[in-house]
């Protein structure tokens, strides 16, 4: 009588276990799906992924790579020069461009003998593909930055449709993290000799 009594205690006893089981089972389910919309969404309130279409900004990035984007960095400030940057294409914001900033609100940029200079002075552009077969003056407007490519004879770019309001910038450009072979962090060079 003590083996049957056990054996129905036995039995009695694993079905609230397996009912606990699945009830916390659910729980941690739950609380692991919360918080990765909660991660999701916080990640994407502050980075962006932008992946690379053409070869506008060759040597430094290539055509389908794809770029980790710091969504903060110009909250307050403006970019520096050099700053490679991701913003909304000032003639159809439904697309976002990467580029490189050379100038800034106020400057006056000139592009004359394939050598580019802001206020005067000449850059110092090691990370270009090649020096700019084109001649041009340009006077950047308050609130507007002047960006180009770095392989700037293929590059649909200020020099040909003009400054990004600062108000398009999405963020500065810090890491490219795709195709693994070519993870790199994005170097925001001195643009001056």
């Amino acid at each position: 009588m003590e083996s049957e009594e056990f054996g129905e205690h036995e039995v009695a006893t694993v079905p609230v276990e397996k009912k606990g089981s699945i009830w916390r089972f659910l729980l941690d389910l739950v609380e692991t799906l919360v918080l990765s919309v909660v991660l999701f969404l916080g990640i994407n309130a502050v980075t962006a992924r932008v992946m690379v279409e053409g070869f506008s900004m060759r040597p430094t990035l290539e055509n389908g790579e794809y770029v980790l984007v710091n969504r903060m960095s110009y909250r307050s400030e403006l970019p520096n020069y050099g700053d490679v940057v991701v913003f909304h294409f000032p003639i159809d914001p439904d697309q976002d461009f990467i580029k490189r900033v050379i100038g800034l609100p106020g400057d006056k940029i000139e592009i004359h003998d394939e050598q580019v200079s802001v206020n005067g002075r000449v850059l110092s552009e090691v990370y270009i593909a090649a020096a700019p077969q084109y001649a041009g003056s340009w006077q950047v407007p308050e609130a507007q930055i002047f960006v180009l490519g770095d392989n700037r004879n293929n590059s649909s770019d200020s020099h040909s449709w003009g400054p990004v309001p600062v108000d398009n910038l999405i963020g500065k450009a810090i890491f490219a993290y795709w195709p693994p072979p070519e993870w790199k962090v994005l170097e925001h060079i001195r643009i001056y000799q």
